[in-house]
């Protein structure tokens, strides 16, 4: 197994992960029926869901450099989102 395909693995299940746990925060604010986490917070992971959504696609479909670049967007895409929006 090479480490490209190792690094998209990985970012797969990250992208994976982010799709799920904006699902997993709209079911919680809308069984809540409480603010929860607020629409700015529901709309940054929204962002984040997506861009790593796309950029994981683009790594998976072109295996080369730019492939790898795409796989660190999504890997720089989760920490940011871990940094901003939940370790506050």
């Amino acid at each position: 197994m090479t480490a490209g395909r190792i690094l998209r693995g990985l970012t797969g299940v990250l992208a994976g992960g982010l799709v799920a746990l904006l699902v997993a925060l709209v079911v919680a604010w809308y069984v809540s029926g409480t603010p929860g986490p607020g629409t700015a917070t529901l709309a940054w992971h929204a962002l984040a869901a997506a861009v790593a959504v796309a950029a994981q696609v683009y790594a998976d479909r072109h295996p080369g450099g730019r492939g790898a670049a795409a796989a660190v967007v999504v890997l720089a895409t989760a920490v940011a989102l871990l940094v901003f929006q939940w370790l506050e």
